[in-house]
């Protein structure tokens, strides 16, 4: 099922415009990390989790791309940006080949079952 969002129907004619711009300096910003790279990790300082991400992924010699937006409290009005555009409500926000996979924990678990070798393994000839 789809998340919902808000129609453009339902957003008055005079905030129209910046509803649609808001934050899309961010959002594009991630948008070309994301398809530029195989893996992606968005994080902030002082947040343990997109370290654990980052160490996980140099564990298993994953190369990654690494955004980091701000700390608690800076940043925090761009990274609702994010937010908004992915529906993920935490950070670390990690992607593989181009889909958003989840947290810290998601990718743990795509890691230890194997998923993201296969899913990053160069595509048989």
């Amino acid at each position: 099922m789809p998340r919902p969002i808000v129609d453009e129907d339902h957003i008055h004619s005079a905030i129209r415009e910046r509803v649609a711009n808001h934050g899309q300096e961010i959002v594009q910003e991630v948008m070309a990390a994301v398809a530029a790279n195989d893996v992606v990790v968005v994080g902030m300082r002082l947040n343990p989790f997109p370290k654990k991400a980052c160490k996980a992924l140099d564990d298993i010699g994953q190369a990654y791309k690494y955004l980091e937006y701000g700390s608690y409290m800076s940043e925090w009005r761009r990274r609702g940006a994010l937010k908004m555009w992915t529906g993920w409500p935490t950070l670390p926000m990690v992607f593989v080949k181009g889909v958003l996979v989840g947290g810290f924990t998601d990718l743990r678990a795509l890691i230890d079952s194997g998923e993201l070798r296969r899913t990053l393994a160069p595509a048989a000839t």
